[in-house]
């Protein structure tokens, strides 16, 4: 079996049609359906291969290519993006509707979620408009007898017209069924007859007009009834598909259709296509479902709590505070282990390096420099991200992530942002890397360079140290163990607060000058409440998110050592090189309320925000090397003597929670915007802001103590 991964933009579309065969006769076999349907897990039992499929929408972006051999036939599948519909009007549509319309798959198979199947009909029923050859998955049917969902099944082919297969994906049942009636569909031992959609008399007569003319127009090689419903509903994404395909160019639509049809009435819209499509999933439905009422009034009471004004983001900010109190308590024990035993390494390199007679300089730079810094981000690192993306790929799974996304959604739209910003958000809570991959769900340009330039105000793992230890030792020592851990959650949470304040007023003042537009509207499902699976918890978290971010840190934090090591062992004078960029520095810092001990740590800590406090107290100790502290007890006496105050406190957490990106975030960014300009802006925005609310907050206290 084979791989093959597809961008899902515009201009890498085409490849997408780039099919792999290893013999001529080879079927081509679409995977079409809503996001949250078990397609990817359908995806998966089919070929063997493994892809993550996440609880929330937007989460397939890319389509996934694997091939399986059924009774010596061999078939190419194409795991299409999870969409809604095939209107065209988020870039994933776009990629499901053209490989449908123009790539002439050999079938189509659909996968519906058979608990709630009148939401996913009305994808199957667009299908039906453009191809024949359609085969209808009916997954999640162990979730659908829990639930006391009857379905007809033999009743439900019949009236689509096609065959229906229930299956459970996860447990592979059905899957054997699905391959045989995939071979006879394509081989025409079965040729289904799907259900034509049935609409109002307007939209009918004007259909019957265009019809025709489409029909000589392009000689069959597109369905011209459902064309005709694109020009109706005035889609103008298909004009370009048209011409990229068929190479046919319609200079302008509403031209055209005046051409063909008169005036066209007001009340042939896209909203009333939509309609008469729910009303034929109604009628199919009417005599093949039966459910029981009761699952769903429970969890409309659920989501009517996590989802309401009162109580939504309340639930959201204390979800937020127990995941961040479970994280800083998990890592504390594992971290200092971890660094232990890492250490423990180091001490036995050293006694290699001196028995060999290695010069000092080489045991500095591979040992000091690379080994120590890289060592410190992995015991600092490792902890946090195996307890933190656990949790969340729980959470993710479990489907609270589209609730938190609907509760921020209007705050976002306020703020000329997109909605699904909020998921991009969650994300970077883990790594900023990451939630600027994950801007990829957002369909609009604009909206998603927004979430790109703003998700540095979510603190990641990578800054969750320095919040931590800070809040901890100014305003929480003399407490408990465990009261000083809830202390420091809750004062990280509501820095947490401000990061997201500050991503919503930045949004929108970047929406009124550099990006200039209007919040796009994007249609948001509220998907079932499921239990996690454990296996795929542990395989995404650990492997996906938390060794995938690791690996990065490490690439970027090794030669960050070897320079760290450099400047603080070259000496000018009396003073080290970082002691003289320290001192240059320093009358800046002060107007800030830091030092410039503090400001180089950032600077140099730029490589990865886990080596900033061994920087400072590096430098502080007038060491050549990274230290450590022992304890928060010690980190604080060292702190103090270098004349810190709660202010100083203060400041460092505001400043870490906003200042610019570290290099692995910046790498992405210039990635995944291909500007250098937008990538230079990503640096000097946050950065700009860091120091402003800083110079804001010191010259407040030196105005409270002149009163005072």
């Amino acid at each position: 079996m084979g791989l093959n991964r597809f961008s899902s933009s515009k201009d890498a579309l085409i490849d997408l049609f780039n099919i792999t065969k290893k013999h001529n006769d080879d079927f081509v076999i679409a995977l079409a359906g809503n996001p949250n349907t078990g397609k990817s897990t359908v995806f998966n039992a089919l070929t063997g291969l493994h892809q993550h499929t996440g609880n929330w929408p937007g989460k397939t972006v890319t389509s996934m290519q694997g091939d399986f051999t059924h009774k010596k036939q061999n078939f190419i599948l194409v795991d299409l993006p999870g969409t809604y519909s095939l209107l065209a009007s988020s870039q994933e549509e776009i990629v499901a509707r053209d490989f449908i319309c123009f790539g002439k798959p050999d079938a189509v198979i659909v996968v519906v979620d058979a608990t709630c199947i009148e939401r996913n009909l009305n994808l199957l029923l667009q299908i039906c408009e453009i191809t024949d050859n359609i085969i209808l998955c009916l997954n999640l049917m162990d979730e659908a007898k829990r639930k006391g969902i009857c379905i007809d099944i033999p009743l439900l082919s019949k009236k689509l017209g096609i065959p229906v297969i229930p299956t459970t994906a996860r447990d592979n049942k059905g899957i054997d069924e699905l391959k045989n009636i995939t071979l006879k569909v394509c081989t025409k031992k079965i040729i289904p007859s799907p259900y034509k959609l049935k609409y109002n008399e307007d939209i009918s007569n004007y259909m019957l007009k265009i019809e025709p003319l489409l029909k000589n127009m392009f000689n069959n090689k597109i369905n011209s009834k459902w064309l005709a419903l694109r020009f109706l509903d005035g889609d103008k994404s298909i004009l370009n598909s048209i011409n990229k395909y068929l190479k046919y160019d319609f200079s302008d639509i509403n031209s055209f259709k005046n051409k063909v049809t008169g005036t066209f009435q007001n009340n042939i819209s896209r909203e009333v296509i939509v309609s008469d499509i729910y009303k034929n999933a109604d009628n199919i439905l009417s005599d093949c479902l039966n459910k029981n009422d009761s699952q769903i009034v429970s969890q409309y009471k659920i989501d009517d709590i996590l989802t309401s004004k009162i109580f939504g983001i309340p639930i959201m900010l204390l979800t937020l505070a127990v995941v961040l109190w479970l994280t800083i308590q998990g890592a504390n024990y594992p971290s200092q282990m971890l660094s232990k035993f890492l250490f423990l390494i180091e001490g036995k390199l050293t006694k290699l390096f001196t028995y060999i007679n290695a010069p000092s300089w080489i045991h500095g730079i591979l040992v000091i420099g690379i080994y120590r810094t890289t060592a410190w981000v992995i015991s600092v690192m490792l902890p946090p991200m195996a307890i933190f993306f656990p949790i969340f790929t729980i959470l993710e799974d479990l489907g609270y992530l589209p609730r938190i996304s609907f509760n921020l959604d209007h705050v976002f739209k306020k703020a000329c942002a997109h909605g699904k910003q909020a998921l991009t958000m969650c994300m970077g809570f883990g790594c900023n890397a990451a939630g600027i991959i994950s801007c990829r769900i957002i369909d609009s340009p604009r909206e998603k360079l927004i979430a790109i330039l703003t998700n540095n105000f979510v603190p990641c793992n990578g800054r969750f140290p320095t919040l931590i230890a800070i809040a901890s030792i100014f305003f929480g020592i003399g407490l408990s163990s465990t009261m000083n851990g809830i202390l420091a959650a809750l004062i990280v949470s509501g820095l947490v607060v401000l990061g997201i304040a500050i991503t919503l007023l930045t949004s929108f003042i970047l929406s009124k000058t550099f990006l200039k537009g209007v919040s796009s509207s994007f249609a948001l499902e509220l998907p079932p409440f499921r239990r996690p699976q454990f296996t795929r918890v542990i395989y995404t978290s650990i492997i996906d998110r938390t060794i995938f971010v690791l690996v990065r840190a490490v690439k970027v934090a090794a030669p960050a050592g070897v320079i760290i090591y450099i400047l603080s062992n070259i000496y000018i004078g009396n003073m080290s090189i970082v002691g003289h960029i320290a001192a240059f520095l320093n009358p800046f810092a002060h107007i800030i309320g830091l030092d410039g001990f503090i400001l180089l740590a950032f600077i140099l800590g730029f490589p990865a925000n886990e080596i900033v406090i061994p920087i400072l107290i590096m430098a502080y100790l007038s060491k050549n090397t990274m230290t450590d502290f022992t304890s928060l007890h010690e980190l604080k006496n060292i702190l103090v003597a270098n004349g810190w105050t709660h202010l100083t406190a203060l400041n460092v957490m505001l400043f870490s929670l906003l200042h610019f990106p570290c290099a692995t975030t910046v790498l992405t960014i210039r990635k995944e915007t291909k500007s250098i300009k937008w990538t230079l802006f990503s640096i000097f925005m946050p950065t700009s802001i860091a120091i402003i609310i800083c110079f804001i907050t010191t010259q407040m206290y030196n105005l409270i103590q002149f009163y005072k």
